[in-house]
């Protein structure tokens, strides 16, 4: 089962209308999980969008004109964003804005390339947050809090920090897989650069059983009893013995 926790920055994004139209992604970062472990196989490109990023946008994730100026454009990491993502399930928080604009760079490429979701599944977290959580505040700062999940680095949005801290959200959302290594060194690199593999080891311990003694048995049977006298029904007497 591989899953890819993703998430975007960009140029900014209309009010009125599709939202990508016109604009651009400037940052894609993306964490691979299999069979509920993080891989280290991650992804992450700032790109040249040739044009500029709005202040509305810049105050939310800090990537100024001038840093993008010597980035790759979505042309040139294009097939290696293909290669990574084909066949996967891809697990985005608000998905329909992220692949908006993914469908709307794959469609600037003149290529032919089909939607996204032909070759990819793809899940919305925030739907599943709101099913859990109905009414709540689910954006990505409420699910760490909620879940106590140590979000401190995220000062601004950022598309790989962003994709780390929703790995550990969504997997605590669909079965409680807890103390994934977030943070760590060398986490930056694109899906060419091999990094060791951040699993998190399972430790097995023995559960330890007391049972209780006869007496306890007794006096167990005889308290539930005194309940059915008392009431005339017991919910917890399912087989019923006389006081001795």
């Amino acid at each position: 089962m591989r899953q890819i926790m993703l998430d975007t920055e960009t140029t900014g994004m209309n009010i009125i209308g599709p939202p990508h139209e016109g604009h651009r992604i400037i940052e894609i970062g993306a964490v691979e999980v299999i069979n509920r472990r993080l891989t280290g196989n991650n992804f992450h490109f700032y790109i040249n969008p040739n044009r500029l990023v709005e202040p509305e946008a810049f105050r939310i994730h800090g990537i100024s004109d001038d840093f993008l100026k010597d980035k790759p454009t979505f042309s040139q990491i294009a097939d290696d964003f293909l290669a990574y993502i084909k066949g996967g399930e891809l697990v985005i928080h608000n998905a329909s804005f992220d692949i908006g604009f993914i469908d709307y760079e794959f469609s600037k490429l003149y290529r032919g390339i089909a939607k996204t979701e032909t070759f990819c599944k793809i899940t919305d977290s925030l739907s599943i947050a709101r099913k859990l959580f109905p009414g709540k505040r689910n954006n990505l700062n409420a699910l760490c809090t909620r879940y106590k999940i140590d979000n401190s680095k995220r000062t601004l949005h950022g598309a790989l920090l962003d994709a780390e801290i929703l790995a550990e959200v969504f997997l605590m959302m669909t079965g409680g897989q807890i103390t994934l290594p977030l943070f760590t060194k060398g986490t930056c690199n694109s899906a060419k650069n091999n990094q060791k593999n951040h699993q998190t080891p399972h430790v097995s311990a023995k559960l330890c059983v007391v049972r209780a003694t006869e007496d306890e048995l007794i006096a167990h049977v005889e308290r539930l009893n005194f309940i059915k006298e008392k009431s005339g029904i017991c919910l917890w007497d399912l087989h019923p013995t006389p006081n001795k």
